[in-house]
């Protein structure tokens, strides 16, 4: 599968993003789709993870409500909508698929088979 991740830009802080990533090739019904990012300096981390069905979700620690997961099925698309962005927020993000559904409880990127490339979220505080 092929995924290609688009929506990243400069806002400013408390402002709105909205990532898409778009998925080819082979689908499944038990496709996970999840987020990542990583920071200048450091480690790749966990963002979001959302199932086929868009009905399970799960956010890293730090979203605190800010950011929601969905996906339109019919368009093969995943989508991050980030809200009251800060800038801790800046990072590249990656969007990434794996067809085991138990990936839906991984948090770790070392689990995900396939990766979109990245995009760049700029929060300017």
């Amino acid at each position: 599968v092929q995924l290609q991740a688009s929506g990243g830009g400069l806002v400013q802080a408390g402002g709105s993003l909205r990532l898409s990533c778009a998925a080819s090739g082979r689908t499944s019904s038990s496709v996970v789709m999840s987020w990542f990012r990583q920071a200048p300096g450091k480690e790749r981390e966990f963002v979001a993870t959302i199932n086929y069905s868009g009905r399970r979700t799960d956010y890293g620690h730090f979203v605190k409500g800010r950011f929601t997961a969905s996906r339109d099925n019919a368009k093969n698309t995943v989508y991050l909508q980030m809200n009251n962005l800060n800038a801790e927020d800046t990072a590249v993000y990656f969007c990434a698929a794996d067809f085991d559904p138990r990936k839906w409880y991984s948090r770790s990127d070392a689990d995900f088979a396939y990766w979109g490339q990245e995009t760049l979220v700029t929060v300017s505080s």
